[in-house]
Protein backbone atom coordinates (compact mmCIF):
# COMPACT_ATOMS: atom_id res chain seq x y z
CA UNK A 1 0.00 0.00 0.00
CA UNK A 2 1.62 3.60 -1.24
CA UNK A 3 1.77 6.47 1.50
CA UNK A 4 0.41 9.30 -0.03
CA UNK A 5 2.18 12.21 1.37
CA UNK A 6 2.37 16.05 0.67
CA UNK A 7 4.93 18.53 1.78
CA UNK A 8 4.20 19.76 5.36
CA UNK A 9 1.12 18.48 5.96
CA UNK A 10 2.00 14.57 6.67
CA UNK A 11 -0.03 11.29 5.72
CA UNK A 12 -3.21 11.69 4.26
CA UNK A 13 -6.90 9.86 4.81
CA UNK A 14 -4.46 7.07 6.80
CA UNK A 15 -5.80 5.33 10.39
CA UNK A 16 -4.25 5.60 13.58
CA UNK A 17 -5.28 4.40 16.88
CA UNK A 18 -3.84 6.72 19.95
CA UNK A 19 -2.21 5.53 23.04
CA UNK A 20 -2.80 7.94 26.42
CA UNK A 21 -1.50 6.84 29.98
CA UNK A 22 -1.86 8.46 32.76
CA UNK A 23 0.55 7.09 36.03
CA UNK A 24 0.70 7.09 39.68
CA UNK A 25 2.97 10.59 39.90
CA UNK A 26 1.13 13.84 39.64
CA UNK A 27 1.96 14.52 35.95
CA UNK A 28 0.83 17.74 34.53
CA UNK A 29 -1.02 16.04 31.71
CA UNK A 30 -4.01 13.95 32.17
CA UNK A 31 -5.49 11.35 29.72
CA UNK A 32 -8.37 14.17 28.74
CA UNK A 33 -4.95 16.40 27.73
CA UNK A 34 -3.49 13.82 25.75
CA UNK A 35 -6.54 13.13 24.11
CA UNK A 36 -7.32 16.41 22.93
CA UNK A 37 -3.77 17.17 22.04
CA UNK A 38 -3.29 14.10 20.43
CA UNK A 39 -6.82 15.08 18.32
CA UNK A 40 -5.49 18.44 17.22
CA UNK A 41 -2.52 16.77 15.84
CA UNK A 42 -4.03 14.28 13.93
CA UNK A 43 -6.56 16.52 12.51
CA UNK A 44 -3.59 18.58 10.92
CA UNK A 45 -2.19 15.59 9.41
CA UNK A 46 -5.74 14.36 8.16
CA UNK A 47 -5.56 11.01 10.13
CA UNK A 48 -8.36 9.46 11.64
CA UNK A 49 -8.25 8.10 15.10
CA UNK A 50 -9.54 4.75 15.09
CA UNK A 51 -9.26 3.04 18.17
CA UNK A 52 -7.85 4.20 21.59
CA UNK A 53 -5.55 2.42 24.50
CA UNK A 54 -5.24 3.71 27.99
CA UNK A 55 -3.43 3.49 30.99
CA UNK A 56 -5.11 4.95 34.15
CA UNK A 57 -3.41 5.01 36.79
CA UNK A 58 -0.12 3.10 35.89
CA UNK A 59 3.26 3.65 36.19
CA UNK A 60 5.76 3.69 32.94
CA UNK A 61 8.43 1.72 33.95
CA UNK A 62 7.22 -1.98 33.66
CA UNK A 63 5.19 -3.65 30.69
CA UNK A 64 3.32 -6.29 32.45
CA UNK A 65 1.17 -3.86 34.39
CA UNK A 66 0.08 -1.78 31.44
CA UNK A 67 -3.18 -3.17 29.91
CA UNK A 68 -3.53 -0.24 27.31
CA UNK A 69 0.07 -0.90 26.17
CA UNK A 70 0.20 -4.63 26.09
CA UNK A 71 -3.27 -4.41 23.77
CA UNK A 72 -1.88 -2.23 21.61
CA UNK A 73 1.51 -4.62 21.00
CA UNK A 74 -1.04 -7.78 21.43
CA UNK A 75 -3.05 -6.23 18.32
CA UNK A 76 -0.12 -5.20 16.25
CA UNK A 77 1.29 -8.13 16.86
CA UNK A 78 -1.52 -10.51 16.66
CA UNK A 79 -2.25 -8.65 12.62
CA UNK A 80 -5.54 -7.43 14.24
CA UNK A 81 -4.76 -3.84 13.61
CA UNK A 82 -7.12 -1.66 11.57
CA UNK A 83 -4.32 1.41 11.76
CA UNK A 84 -1.19 2.51 10.19
CA UNK A 85 -0.55 4.57 12.92
CA UNK A 86 0.11 4.95 16.71
CA UNK A 87 -0.41 8.39 18.31
CA UNK A 88 1.36 9.21 21.50
CA UNK A 89 1.77 12.12 23.36
CA UNK A 90 5.22 12.06 24.11
CA UNK A 91 8.24 9.67 24.61
CA UNK A 92 7.39 9.80 28.51
CA UNK A 93 3.82 8.76 27.70
CA UNK A 94 5.07 5.87 25.59
CA UNK A 95 7.38 4.75 28.91
CA UNK A 96 9.80 5.88 31.33
CA UNK A 97 11.76 2.49 31.32
CA UNK A 98 15.03 2.05 32.73
CA UNK A 99 16.80 0.41 30.22
CA UNK A 100 15.99 2.79 27.05
CA UNK A 101 16.28 -0.52 24.76
CA UNK A 102 13.13 -2.01 26.30
CA UNK A 103 11.21 1.49 25.04
CA UNK A 104 12.88 1.20 21.63
CA UNK A 105 12.09 -2.43 21.46
CA UNK A 106 7.95 -1.97 21.39
CA UNK A 107 8.45 0.77 18.72
CA UNK A 108 10.40 -1.70 16.70
CA UNK A 109 7.69 -4.35 17.19
CA UNK A 110 5.22 -1.77 15.43
CA UNK A 111 7.35 -0.85 12.86
CA UNK A 112 8.30 -3.79 12.07
CA UNK A 113 4.56 -4.82 11.82
CA UNK A 114 4.27 -1.70 9.79
CA UNK A 115 2.90 0.56 12.09
CA UNK A 116 4.34 3.89 12.38
CA UNK A 117 4.38 5.85 16.33
CA UNK A 118 4.55 9.41 16.00
CA UNK A 119 4.71 11.58 19.53
CA UNK A 120 2.56 14.53 19.13
CA UNK A 121 4.39 16.72 21.43
CA UNK A 122 8.15 16.59 21.05
CA UNK A 123 10.13 19.10 18.98
CA UNK A 124 10.86 16.23 16.33
CA UNK A 125 9.45 13.96 13.61
CA UNK A 126 9.63 10.33 14.17
CA UNK A 127 11.21 9.79 10.80
CA UNK A 128 13.93 7.54 11.43
CA UNK A 129 16.59 10.69 10.81
CA UNK A 130 20.06 10.71 12.35
CA UNK A 131 18.29 13.68 14.52
CA UNK A 132 15.27 12.00 15.31
CA UNK A 133 17.44 8.84 16.62
CA UNK A 134 19.83 10.62 18.49
CA UNK A 135 16.49 13.12 20.14
CA UNK A 136 14.77 10.18 20.82
CA UNK A 137 17.63 8.25 22.75
CA UNK A 138 18.17 11.57 24.92
CA UNK A 139 14.57 11.76 25.94
CA UNK A 140 14.39 7.97 26.67
CA UNK A 141 17.29 8.59 28.79
CA UNK A 142 15.63 11.83 30.26
CA UNK A 143 11.93 9.62 30.89
CA UNK A 144 14.15 7.01 32.61
CA UNK A 145 15.56 9.57 34.96
CA UNK A 146 13.19 11.52 35.70
CA UNK A 147 11.94 7.98 37.61
CA UNK A 148 14.88 7.57 39.28
CA UNK A 149 15.18 11.44 40.65
CA UNK A 150 11.96 11.25 41.83
CA UNK A 151 12.31 7.63 43.51
CA UNK A 152 14.21 9.59 45.28
CA UNK A 153 13.31 12.53 46.44
CA UNK A 154 9.72 10.64 47.40
CA UNK A 155 11.95 8.11 49.63
CA UNK A 156 14.23 10.74 51.26
CA UNK A 157 10.53 12.84 51.70
CA UNK A 158 8.89 9.03 53.43
CA UNK A 159 11.47 8.75 55.82
CA UNK A 160 11.74 12.40 57.39
CA UNK A 161 8.15 12.12 57.64
CA UNK A 162 8.35 8.47 59.04
CA UNK A 163 10.68 9.70 61.80
CA UNK A 164 8.16 12.13 62.94
CA UNK A 165 6.24 8.70 63.88
CA UNK A 166 3.52 9.39 60.91
CA UNK A 167 2.65 5.97 58.82
CA UNK A 168 4.16 6.17 55.14
CA UNK A 169 1.02 3.85 53.51
CA UNK A 170 0.08 0.02 53.84
CA UNK A 171 -2.53 -1.45 56.35
CA UNK A 172 -2.65 -0.52 60.07
CA UNK A 173 -2.53 -3.81 61.59
CA UNK A 174 -4.94 -6.18 63.48
CA UNK A 175 -6.18 -4.09 67.04
CA UNK A 176 -4.78 -0.82 65.15
CA UNK A 177 -6.60 2.22 62.68
CA UNK A 178 -5.19 4.72 61.10
CA UNK A 179 -6.02 8.50 61.76
CA UNK A 180 -5.84 11.50 59.46
CA UNK A 181 -4.11 14.68 61.36
CA UNK A 182 -4.17 18.35 60.19
CA UNK A 183 -0.29 20.14 59.71
CA UNK A 184 -1.21 21.48 63.52
CA UNK A 185 -1.65 17.50 64.92
CA UNK A 186 -5.70 18.23 65.13
CA UNK A 187 -7.20 14.28 64.03
CA UNK A 188 -9.85 14.66 61.62
CA UNK A 189 -10.92 11.46 60.97
CA UNK A 190 -10.76 7.54 61.46
CA UNK A 191 -9.76 6.69 57.62
CA UNK A 192 -11.29 3.35 56.81
CA UNK A 193 -9.66 0.33 54.58
CA UNK A 194 -8.55 2.08 51.33
CA UNK A 195 -8.97 5.67 52.00
CA UNK A 196 -6.16 7.78 51.75
CA UNK A 197 -5.19 11.35 52.52
CA UNK A 198 -6.20 13.76 50.04
CA UNK A 199 -4.04 16.86 51.18
CA UNK A 200 -0.03 17.09 51.62
CA UNK A 201 -0.01 18.71 54.32
CA UNK A 202 -2.31 15.87 56.16
CA UNK A 203 -0.32 12.98 57.70
CA UNK A 204 -1.83 9.82 59.16
CA UNK A 205 -0.76 8.44 62.46
CA UNK A 206 -1.67 5.19 64.37
CA UNK A 207 -3.73 4.18 67.79
CA UNK A 208 -5.36 1.66 69.21
CA UNK A 209 -8.40 0.32 67.29
CA UNK A 210 -11.98 -0.76 68.74
CA UNK A 211 -11.52 -2.06 72.17
CA UNK A 212 -13.10 -5.62 71.00
CA UNK A 213 -9.62 -5.93 68.94
CA UNK A 214 -7.31 -4.17 71.33
CA UNK A 215 -8.28 -7.02 73.55
CA UNK A 216 -7.99 -9.58 71.04
CA UNK A 217 -4.35 -8.68 70.81
CA UNK A 218 -3.79 -9.17 74.18
CA UNK A 219 -5.50 -12.14 74.75
CA UNK A 220 -3.37 -13.64 72.13
CA UNK A 221 -0.08 -12.37 73.78
CA UNK A 222 -1.25 -13.47 76.90
CA UNK A 223 -2.19 -17.17 75.55
CA UNK A 224 1.50 -17.11 74.30
CA UNK A 225 3.64 -15.59 77.19
CA UNK A 226 1.41 -16.85 80.09
CA UNK A 227 -0.46 -20.15 78.89
CA UNK A 228 2.84 -21.15 76.35
CA UNK A 229 0.41 -22.32 73.59
CA UNK A 230 1.78 -21.91 69.92
CA UNK A 231 0.92 -19.39 67.11
CA UNK A 232 -0.84 -22.79 65.56
CA UNK A 233 -2.99 -23.39 68.65
CA UNK A 234 -3.96 -19.67 68.83
CA UNK A 235 -4.93 -19.45 65.85
CA UNK A 236 -7.66 -22.35 66.13
CA UNK A 237 -8.95 -20.70 69.27
CA UNK A 238 -9.22 -17.28 67.17
CA UNK A 239 -11.02 -19.08 64.14
CA UNK A 240 -13.36 -21.69 66.85
CA UNK A 241 -14.70 -18.24 68.11
CA UNK A 242 -15.20 -16.47 65.11
CA UNK A 243 -12.29 -13.71 65.62
CA UNK A 244 -11.12 -13.38 62.18
CA UNK A 245 -7.80 -11.09 60.99
CA UNK A 246 -8.29 -7.02 59.71
CA UNK A 247 -9.08 -9.06 56.46
CA UNK A 248 -12.22 -10.87 57.76
CA UNK A 249 -10.36 -14.02 57.21
CA UNK A 250 -9.21 -16.60 59.12
CA UNK A 251 -6.16 -16.67 60.98
CA UNK A 252 -2.98 -18.62 60.14
CA UNK A 253 0.00 -19.77 62.24
CA UNK A 254 1.81 -17.07 60.59
CA UNK A 255 -0.34 -14.38 61.12
CA UNK A 256 0.06 -14.70 64.95
CA UNK A 257 3.53 -15.10 65.11
CA UNK A 258 3.60 -11.77 62.92
CA UNK A 259 1.54 -10.26 65.32
CA UNK A 260 3.96 -11.45 68.36
CA UNK A 261 6.52 -9.78 67.07
CA UNK A 262 5.41 -6.52 65.65
CA UNK A 263 6.65 -3.66 67.53
CA UNK A 264 3.41 -1.61 66.42
CA UNK A 265 1.76 -3.01 69.48
CA UNK A 266 4.27 -1.29 71.36
CA UNK A 267 3.71 1.79 69.74
CA UNK A 268 7.27 1.40 67.78
CA UNK A 269 6.77 2.93 64.32
CA UNK A 270 9.78 1.08 62.19
CA UNK A 271 9.62 2.40 58.43
CA UNK A 272 12.01 0.78 55.47
CA UNK A 273 12.42 -2.88 56.66
CA UNK A 274 11.73 -3.74 52.78
CA UNK A 275 12.53 -1.87 49.71
CA UNK A 276 11.93 -2.37 46.22
CA UNK A 277 13.01 0.58 44.10
CA UNK A 278 11.97 1.46 40.96
CA UNK A 279 9.06 -1.18 40.67
CA UNK A 280 11.90 -4.00 41.55
CA UNK A 281 11.09 -6.84 44.02
CA UNK A 282 10.85 -5.84 47.39
CA UNK A 283 13.98 -6.89 49.57
CA UNK A 284 14.61 -7.32 53.24
CA UNK A 285 17.07 -4.42 55.03
CA UNK A 286 19.55 -4.67 56.79
CA UNK A 287 18.62 -2.93 61.07
CA UNK A 288 20.91 -0.03 60.22
CA UNK A 289 18.97 0.99 57.41
CA UNK A 290 15.25 0.89 59.35
CA UNK A 291 13.76 4.14 60.21
CA UNK A 292 12.87 4.21 63.71
CA UNK A 293 10.18 6.23 66.09
CA UNK A 294 9.80 5.00 69.79
CA UNK A 295 6.63 5.92 71.50
CA UNK A 296 5.24 7.27 68.43
CA UNK A 297 1.94 6.13 69.27
CA UNK A 298 -0.27 4.25 72.61
CA UNK A 299 0.79 1.08 72.76
CA UNK A 300 -1.10 -2.13 73.20
CA UNK A 301 1.04 -4.23 74.68
CA UNK A 302 3.87 -3.53 77.95
CA UNK A 303 7.25 -3.61 76.44
CA UNK A 304 7.45 -5.88 79.17
CA UNK A 305 4.70 -8.33 77.89
CA UNK A 306 6.48 -7.88 74.07
CA UNK A 307 9.72 -8.48 75.36
CA UNK A 308 8.56 -11.78 77.17
CA UNK A 309 7.26 -13.11 73.52
CA UNK A 310 10.57 -12.10 71.70
CA UNK A 311 12.26 -14.29 74.60
CA UNK A 312 10.41 -17.54 73.49
CA UNK A 313 10.50 -16.57 69.63
CA UNK A 314 14.07 -16.21 69.41
CA UNK A 315 14.75 -19.25 72.28
CA UNK A 316 13.18 -21.38 69.14
CA UNK A 317 14.97 -23.39 66.50
CA UNK A 318 16.04 -20.73 63.40
CA UNK A 319 13.89 -21.54 60.38
CA UNK A 320 14.43 -17.87 58.83
CA UNK A 321 16.32 -16.84 55.44
CA UNK A 322 19.30 -15.85 57.95
CA UNK A 323 19.78 -19.85 58.91
CA UNK A 324 19.79 -21.34 55.63
CA UNK A 325 23.08 -19.65 53.63
CA UNK A 326 22.57 -22.80 51.17
CA UNK A 327 20.01 -22.72 47.52
CA UNK A 328 21.02 -26.23 47.30
CA UNK A 329 21.03 -26.96 50.48
CA UNK A 330 17.47 -25.67 51.10
CA UNK A 331 16.17 -27.29 48.09
CA UNK A 332 17.41 -30.75 48.80
CA UNK A 333 15.42 -30.98 52.02
CA UNK A 334 12.70 -29.70 50.03
CA UNK A 335 12.54 -32.40 47.32
CA UNK A 336 13.57 -35.02 50.18
CA UNK A 337 9.87 -33.89 52.23
CA UNK A 338 8.43 -34.15 48.57
CA UNK A 339 9.22 -37.59 48.19
CA UNK A 340 8.37 -38.34 51.91
CA UNK A 341 4.95 -37.06 51.90
CA UNK A 342 4.21 -37.19 47.60
CA UNK A 343 2.87 -34.16 47.56
CA UNK A 344 4.22 -30.38 49.04
CA UNK A 345 1.88 -27.32 50.36
CA UNK A 346 2.93 -24.44 52.97
CA UNK A 347 1.34 -26.16 55.67
CA UNK A 348 3.17 -29.24 55.19
CA UNK A 349 6.60 -27.36 55.00
CA UNK A 350 5.87 -25.79 57.91
CA UNK A 351 5.06 -28.50 60.48
CA UNK A 352 8.04 -30.46 59.07
CA UNK A 353 10.90 -30.58 61.29
CA UNK A 354 14.29 -28.85 60.40
CA UNK A 355 13.60 -27.01 57.40
CA UNK A 356 12.96 -23.59 56.88
CA UNK A 357 9.40 -22.43 56.94
CA UNK A 358 7.12 -21.65 53.43
CA UNK A 359 7.40 -17.93 54.04
CA UNK A 360 11.26 -18.50 53.83
CA UNK A 361 11.24 -20.26 50.72
CA UNK A 362 9.35 -17.43 49.43
CA UNK A 363 11.87 -14.90 50.51
CA UNK A 364 14.63 -17.25 49.01
CA UNK A 365 13.14 -18.11 45.60
CA UNK A 366 10.34 -15.63 45.03
CA UNK A 367 7.78 -18.12 45.45
CA UNK A 368 6.89 -21.47 46.47
CA UNK A 369 5.58 -21.88 42.82
CA UNK A 370 9.59 -21.32 41.83
CA UNK A 371 11.38 -23.16 44.48
CA UNK A 372 8.70 -26.19 43.56
CA UNK A 373 9.78 -25.46 39.21
CA UNK A 374 13.47 -25.73 40.99
CA UNK A 375 12.85 -29.72 42.04
CA UNK A 376 10.24 -30.59 39.09
CA UNK A 377 7.55 -30.56 41.20
CA UNK A 378 4.43 -28.98 39.44
CA UNK A 379 1.24 -29.58 41.30
CA UNK A 380 -2.32 -28.75 39.67
CA UNK A 381 -3.29 -26.13 42.47
CA UNK A 382 -1.76 -23.48 41.06
CA UNK A 383 -3.48 -23.68 37.75
CA UNK A 384 -6.62 -22.28 39.85
CA UNK A 385 -4.09 -19.36 40.70
CA UNK A 386 -3.09 -19.06 36.57
CA UNK A 387 -7.16 -19.08 35.90
CA UNK A 388 -7.44 -16.11 38.70
CA UNK A 389 -4.85 -13.87 37.14
CA UNK A 390 -6.16 -14.69 33.69
CA UNK A 391 -9.61 -13.66 34.96
CA UNK A 392 -8.20 -10.28 36.27
CA UNK A 393 -6.38 -9.76 32.80
CA UNK A 394 -9.83 -10.38 31.05
CA UNK A 395 -11.25 -7.58 32.71
CA UNK A 396 -8.73 -5.04 31.30
CA UNK A 397 -8.90 -6.71 27.97
CA UNK A 398 -12.26 -6.27 27.69
CA UNK A 399 -13.23 -2.88 29.28
CA UNK A 400 -10.58 -2.06 26.56
CA UNK A 401 -12.12 -3.53 24.27
CA UNK A 402 -15.78 -1.73 25.18
CA UNK A 403 -14.03 1.53 25.30
CA UNK A 404 -12.78 1.49 21.75
CA UNK A 405 -15.98 0.46 20.58
CA UNK A 406 -18.45 3.41 22.40
CA UNK A 407 -15.43 5.81 21.67
CA UNK A 408 -15.84 5.17 18.48
CA UNK A 409 -19.94 6.21 18.61
CA UNK A 410 -19.12 9.22 19.52
CA UNK A 411 -19.96 8.77 23.21
CA UNK A 412 -17.10 9.19 26.25
CA UNK A 413 -15.88 5.93 28.30
CA UNK A 414 -13.72 5.09 31.09
CA UNK A 415 -12.48 2.46 33.09
CA UNK A 416 -11.87 2.30 36.34
CA UNK A 417 -9.13 -0.62 37.29
CA UNK A 418 -9.65 -0.34 40.60
CA UNK A 419 -13.13 -1.12 40.78
CA UNK A 420 -13.46 -2.47 37.63
CA UNK A 421 -15.89 -0.35 36.54
CA UNK A 422 -16.44 0.96 33.12
CA UNK A 423 -18.32 4.46 33.13
CA UNK A 424 -19.68 5.30 29.87
CA UNK A 425 -20.98 9.37 29.22
CA UNK A 426 -20.25 9.95 32.80
CA UNK A 427 -22.91 8.79 34.78
CA UNK A 428 -23.72 5.24 33.44
CA UNK A 429 -21.27 2.86 35.87
CA UNK A 430 -20.89 -0.85 34.64
CA UNK A 431 -19.16 -3.62 36.77
CA UNK A 432 -17.21 -5.96 34.67
CA UNK A 433 -17.36 -9.38 36.90
CA UNK A 434 -15.30 -12.21 34.81
CA UNK A 435 -16.66 -16.32 35.78
CA UNK A 436 -13.83 -18.61 35.04
CA UNK A 437 -14.84 -21.95 33.41
CA UNK A 438 -14.14 -25.16 35.41
CA UNK A 439 -14.75 -28.71 34.02
CA UNK A 440 -16.02 -31.62 36.26
CA UNK A 441 -14.85 -34.80 36.80
CA UNK A 442 -17.75 -36.15 34.74
CA UNK A 443 -16.39 -33.88 32.03
CA UNK A 444 -18.93 -31.10 31.61
CA UNK A 445 -18.38 -27.55 32.24
CA UNK A 446 -19.90 -25.23 34.89
CA UNK A 447 -19.10 -21.81 35.76
CA UNK A 448 -19.26 -20.98 39.61
CA UNK A 449 -19.87 -17.52 40.70
CA UNK A 450 -18.82 -17.82 44.62
CA UNK A 451 -18.04 -14.33 45.86
CA UNK A 452 -21.43 -12.05 46.72
CA UNK A 453 -22.01 -9.53 43.67
CA UNK A 454 -22.09 -5.64 44.57
CA UNK A 455 -25.08 -4.37 43.37
CA UNK A 456 -24.43 -0.70 43.44
CA UNK A 457 -23.62 -0.07 39.78
CA UNK A 458 -26.02 0.43 37.30
CA UNK A 459 -25.47 -2.98 34.99
CA UNK A 460 -23.53 -5.73 35.90
CA UNK A 461 -21.62 -7.69 32.99
CA UNK A 462 -20.54 -11.03 33.63
CA UNK A 463 -18.19 -12.49 31.02
CA UNK A 464 -18.13 -16.31 31.01
CA UNK A 465 -14.68 -17.56 29.88
CA UNK A 466 -13.80 -20.29 27.23
CA UNK A 467 -12.14 -23.27 28.90
CA UNK A 468 -8.29 -22.34 29.59
CA UNK A 469 -9.78 -19.27 30.47
CA UNK A 470 -7.94 -16.98 28.03
CA UNK A 471 -11.15 -15.86 25.93
CA UNK A 472 -14.88 -15.03 26.65
CA UNK A 473 -17.30 -17.03 25.73
CA UNK A 474 -20.16 -14.68 25.90
CA UNK A 475 -21.13 -11.82 28.01
CA UNK A 476 -24.54 -10.99 30.18
CA UNK A 477 -25.65 -7.79 30.40
CA UNK A 478 -27.54 -7.45 34.16
CA UNK A 479 -29.56 -4.93 35.65
CA UNK A 480 -29.07 -5.35 39.41
CA UNK A 481 -32.77 -6.52 39.93
CA UNK A 482 -31.74 -9.64 37.82
CA UNK A 483 -29.21 -10.72 40.44
CA UNK A 484 -31.04 -11.29 43.72
CA UNK A 485 -29.29 -11.00 46.84
CA UNK A 486 -26.48 -10.41 44.92
CA UNK A 487 -25.87 -13.92 44.31
CA UNK A 488 -25.67 -15.69 40.23
CA UNK A 489 -25.87 -18.77 39.29
CA UNK A 490 -25.36 -20.27 35.56
CA UNK A 491 -26.65 -23.90 36.13
CA UNK A 492 -28.82 -25.24 33.59
CA UNK A 493 -31.67 -24.56 35.26
CA UNK A 494 -31.12 -20.71 35.35
CA UNK A 495 -29.96 -20.18 32.54
CA UNK A 496 -33.77 -19.36 30.49
CA UNK A 497 -34.27 -16.52 33.14
CA UNK A 498 -30.55 -15.14 31.79
CA UNK A 499 -30.50 -15.83 28.01
CA UNK A 500 -32.70 -12.42 27.50
CA UNK A 501 -29.48 -10.60 28.97
CA UNK A 502 -26.67 -12.69 26.78
CA UNK A 503 -24.40 -11.40 24.17
CA UNK A 504 -22.06 -13.81 21.57
CA UNK A 505 -20.27 -10.60 20.72
CA UNK A 506 -18.11 -7.47 21.77
CA UNK A 507 -19.86 -5.46 19.31
CA UNK A 508 -23.34 -6.37 20.08
CA UNK A 509 -22.71 -5.86 24.02
CA UNK A 510 -21.67 -2.14 23.22
CA UNK A 511 -24.48 -1.43 20.98
CA UNK A 512 -26.84 -2.93 24.13
CA UNK A 513 -24.60 -0.56 26.79
CA UNK A 514 -25.15 2.07 24.06
CA UNK A 515 -28.73 1.64 24.04
CA UNK A 516 -28.99 1.76 27.88
CA UNK A 517 -27.36 5.47 27.91
CA UNK A 518 -30.06 6.93 25.39
CA UNK A 519 -32.84 5.25 27.55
Amino acid sequence: MQRETIPGSGTIGRRAAQYVRMSTDQQRYSTENQAAAIAAYALERNLTIVRTYIDQARSGLRFKNRIGLRGLISDIVDHKADFDFVLVYDISRWGRFQNIDESAYYEFICTQAGVRVLYCAEQFENDDSFASAILKALKRVGAGDYSRDLSVKVFAGSCRVAKQGFKQGGAAGFGLQRVLVDQFGVQKLVLARGDRKALQTDRVILQPGPAEDVETVRRVFRSFVRDRKSELTIARELNEAHIYNEFGRPWRMLAVRRLLTCEKYIGSYIYNRKSGKLKSRRTPNPPEMWIRRDNAFEGIITPKMFAAAGTIVDGRPRRTIRAWKSDSEMLDILRALWIEKGRLSANIIDTAADMPCHMTYIERFGSLRQAYDLIGYHPDAFKCYDARRAAVTMIGTVANDLLSKIQDAGRSAAFDEGSGRLVVATDLQVSILPVRCQRMEGGFLRWPVRRRIDLTPDLVLAVRMKEGNTMPLDYFLLPPARIPKGKLSFRRDCRPKLDSHRFATSDDLAKAILTEVEA
